[in-house]
C-alpha cells in the first residue's frame, strides 16, 4: 500500500527522473473538481503503488513547475516517467476513466491484459 506522495517545486525534477512512472496531480485547495479526484489518487497510490507512484503539487504554493509543463487548468494529471511527460490527464474523471487513462502503467499483465486464456470444450 503507496501513500500519495506531496511534492513542491524543488523535489519535482528528482521525483520525476526515475524509471518508475509518476502521475502529478497538479491541484489546488480551492478547487473543487480537485478535491473530488483526491481520494480517487489516493485509492489508485493504494492498489497501484508498485507500479506507479502517485504524487500532488499544490500549484498555488510551486507556481514555477505549472509553469513549466504549461499546466492551464486544474486538476491536470501527468505522467512522468525517465523525467518525460508521457500522458497528460486534465480535468476531473470518475476512477474508472483514470485507470483507463494509466492502463499501460496499472495492468500486471501487460500486453494480454483484457485477453482471456483459450477455453478447453473438454473439461
Amino acid at each position: 500500500m503507496a501513500d500519495v506522495v506531496i511534492l513542491t517545486d524543488a523535489e519535482f525534477a528528482q521525483a520525476v527522473s526515475g524509471s518508475k512512472p509518476v502521475l502529478v496531480d497538479f491541484w489546488a485547495e480551492w478547487c473543487g473538481p480537485c478535491r473530488l479526484v483526491a481520494p480517487l489518487l489516493a485509492e489508485i497510490a493504494a492498489d497501484h503503488g508498485d507500479r506507479i507512484t502517485i504524487a500532488k503539487l499544490n500549484i498555488d504554493e510551486n507556481q514555477q513547475t505549472p509553469f513549466q509543463y504549461q499546466v492551464m487548468s486544474i486538476p491536470t494529471m501527468v505522467v512522468f516517467q525517465n523525467g518525460e511527460e508521457k500522458k497528460r490527464i486534465v480535468g476531473a474523471r470518475p476512477k474508472a476513466a483514470i485507470l483507463s487513462e494509466l492502463g499501460e502503467w496499472v495492468n500486471s499483465a501487460g500486453r494480454n491484459a483484457g485477453r482471456s486464456a483459450p477455453v478447453d470444450p473438454g473439461h
